[in-house]
């Protein structure tokens, strides 16, 4: 009589399983964002407009046009703080803006047109990832442009002004870290107003709140600067792109008074968990709801 052999299956191990799990996501989210990245490149022209338009203006305006007119000078007080020498304080503002406008425009306008009528986030939703994750990725692709646009702002910000812009990096690592916390913040920022205004309202934002945190955020002056005004000097830190505005300023102008690095890094962390928090919790309402 003949026996038959019978053949153990091992039985996957939770570790593996949550190892092959990882991986899934790993593999639907970078396709996702080479997804982004193929539509970028097909848009590279508008893309290219929208970064260099806003800080070619500022720099063309402010640090050629009126240094050659008279008392050009006198029209910018706070250049007094860089030597008279504008260009400087403007360097790193004009980076903050870039950042800040090209993470929001990345995130907010095309969330305000995938939650309209014709429902597009439900395509992206689709794919094999939790909803918090196709956030967070609309997140880094969002800081990746960001990134991008503070780039292209550096090499303006030293052919276009008529006198030179005295900037010297004291540490890069410094840099690199709040660039990158930066770009990430204003990517939550993008996601928390792109899933908490309706599609038709999203227009209204840019003016009700994104331009007075702009010209509010230390972008064209120090933060020291508003010493003599104490109450819009405490007031404007709730504004996440003081911490922007001042962190590339320590980072590329340490001449300047700027805030402490370690409050800048704090408080940029603290921003971007928060922000990511509601941005997360906004996106999940409006795709499940």
């Amino acid at each position: 009589m003949t026996e038959l052999a019978t053949v153990e299956v091992e039985a996957p191990t939770p570790v593996s399983t949550g190892r092959s799990v990882t991986m899934q996501y790993a593999r639907a989210f970078a396709g996702l964002f080479l997804r982004d990245l193929h539509v970028l490149r097909r848009e590279l022209f508008p893309f290219a407009i929208r970064v260099c338009m806003n800080p070619l203006l500022f720099l063309f305006v402010f640090t050629f046009i009126m240094p050659h007119m008279s008392g050009g000078a006198a029209m910018n007080p706070t250049a007094a703080m860089a030597g008279g020498n504008f260009s400087t304080v403007l360097l790193s503002g004009l980076m903050a803006v870039a950042i800040m406008f090209s993470g929001i425009a990345a995130v907010a306008l095309p969330l305000a047109q995938e939650f309209g009528i014709t429902r597009e986030i439900d395509d992206r939703v689709m794919c094999p990832l939790p909803v918090a994750a196709i956030a967070l990725e609309k997140m880094c692709f969002s800081a990746v442009q960001s990134l991008i646009a503070a780039a292209v702002v550096f090499p303006m910000a030293y052919y276009i002004p008529s006198t030179p812009v005295v900037a010297h990096v004291w540490s890069w690592p410094y840099l690199i870290v709040v660039m990158i916390l930066a770009s990430l913040t204003s990517g939550a920022l993008g996601l928390t107003i792109g899933t908490s205004v309706k599609p038709q309202q999203i227009g209204l934002i840019f003016g009700v709140v994104v331009m007075p945190i702009t010209f509010l955020g230390c972008v064209y002056y120090p933060w020291a600067a508003l010493d003599r005004i104490k109450w819009l000097q405490v007031g404007v830190l709730v504004n996440p792109i003081v911490y922007m505005s001042e962190g590339l300023r320590s980072a590329l102008t340490p001449a300047l008074p700027h805030m402490n690095p370690a409050l800048i890094l704090g408080m940029l962390v603290l921003f971007l968990a928060l922000l990511t928090a509601l941005g997360i919790r906004g996106f999940k309402r409006r795709v499940i709801g």
